[in-house]
């Protein structure tokens, strides 16, 4: 049985009743209701507002398993005009996972892949002032309902990008790589001092375990890390999970597997070498795939979550088949219908990992707590009331039922 202690709390919790006395010797049911850990997924799906609505069968599904969503801010999709961006498309997507208890980011606020073309017409200086202009507007705008950006992303590759010209390889270029992090960061520290701000990247060689070092020590304020796991070429193995957080894992940062993807489908051949030339045909998936992606799922989530404490976030970078590469990379199928993998992550994150408690409150109303972090519902079969179990949870906390 794994040692899950790194995943939950205790907490000695006094109930009262609205008069302040306490509840003596009443039956109350603890249940958590959510996660501190970030079970993620794409929420890309959540722009598609359609005649005011959305599709509640998809979407429902999404929610019952997943309280972390990624939105996309390419630059050039999100302001695909200069001056105009999809701000209120994107507002009323996050407020809407808000809303519903689902911690969002922002994916990226630098990025030279699909970046806004119309920059191309501005000098390298022009270029530089309007990207940081950028991060001050978008990480204000939102603030207080994305507090986490994916600040910049794939910087390893980003200046020696040869496969089209584009603006930000032109500055990353001028800055160099540590220049333009410490840039981009600082930008969206000073908009939002609360916020969490990821450095990302596919690249996880070496040469990115050298670029973190170099941003610390030129004092950049990097407080998660992103790994991204695309696994369409081969599925990872525990030794190969557990290699690469050990080169990441002595930077004691929170470490966030920001893009996680395996293929009910072939594998992509090894000659490929860049992932966006890739294509998928639609009947690539088979039953026996879909069982395959299942079981290497469940053992990278096992592996993270039960072994990996600085691990705080996966995110499943797919939701539906046929997104990203037109992959079979999802957990639900095109249709609609729920894939195995789907089902192994419910039973993970919504049973085995979930913690329920049916508890009698002593003479003076106290009740001893213990499980997994995060928010908890208790209740007398009358009222309820929330509160979260974390680390350091002070014992005297009172809650009036």
């Amino acid at each position: 049985m794994a040692d899950l202690s790194h995943r939950k709390a205790k907490a000695k919790i006094q109930i009262l009743n609205k008069d302040g006395t306490p509840k003596a010797k009443t039956k109350i049911n603890v249940n958590q209701i959510n996660h501190e850990f970030l079970f993620g997924c794409g929420a890309f799906h959540t722009l598609d507002y359609v005649d005011g609505k959305y599709d509640d069968d998809r979407l429902n599904k999404w929610l019952n398993l997943f309280n972390y969503g990624t939105l996309p801010f390419y630059w050039g999709t999100y302001e695909p005009q200069e001056g105009k961006p999809i701000s209120d498309v994107m507002m009323r997507a996050a407020k809407f996972l808000k809303e519903k208890d689902v911690k969002v980011k922002g994916h990226p606020l630098c990025w030279h892949t699909v970046c806004a073309p119309w920059l191309m017409k501005y000098d390298n200086e022009t270029i530089f002032n309007k990207q940081i202009e950028r991060i001050h507007r978008d990480v204000g705008l939102f603030k207080g309902v994305i507090d986490m950006w994916d600040v910049i992303n794939e910087v390893v590759i980003m200046p020696i990008y040869d496969k089209y010209d584009n603006a930000v390889t032109r500055i990353c270029k001028e800055k160099s790589r540590v220049g333009l992090v410490k840039e981009v960061f600082k930008a969206a520290y000073e908009t939002n001092p609360d916020g969490t701000f990821l450095i990302n990247d596919f690249n996880l060689s070496t040469n990115y375990e050298i670029l973190i070092d170099g941003c610390l020590n030129a004092g950049v304020p990097i407080n998660t890390i992103g790994l991204q796991s695309h696994q369409h070429q081969g599925i990872w193995g525990k030794q190969k999970q557990d290699e690469t957080l050990e080169r990441f894992e002595h930077f004691g940062l929170p470490i966030h597997f920001t893009e996680n993807t395996i293929v009910a489908g072939p594998l992509v051949a090894p000659e490929i070498t860049d992932l966006q030339d890739a294509h998928y045909e639609d009947d690539a998936s088979t039953p026996e795939y879909e069982e395959i992606q299942a079981d290497a799922l469940e053992q990278q989530y096992r592996n993270l979550f039960e072994n990996h404490p600085l691990v705080t976030a996966i995110t499943n970078w797919d939701y539906t088949d046929g997104a990203w590469l037109n992959a079979p990379s999802g957990l639900i199928r095109r249709d609609g219908s729920l894939k195995p993998a789907y089902t192994r992550l419910h039973k993970l994150i919504k049973e085995e990992w979930h913690t329920e408690l049916d508890l009698i409150t002593d003479e003076n109303g106290f009740v001893e707590v213990e499980g997994f972090k995060g928010k908890y519902e208790l209740s007398d079969g009358i009222s309820k009331a929330e509160f979260t179990l974390k680390s350091g949870l002070d014992s005297s906390v009172s809650i009036k039922l």
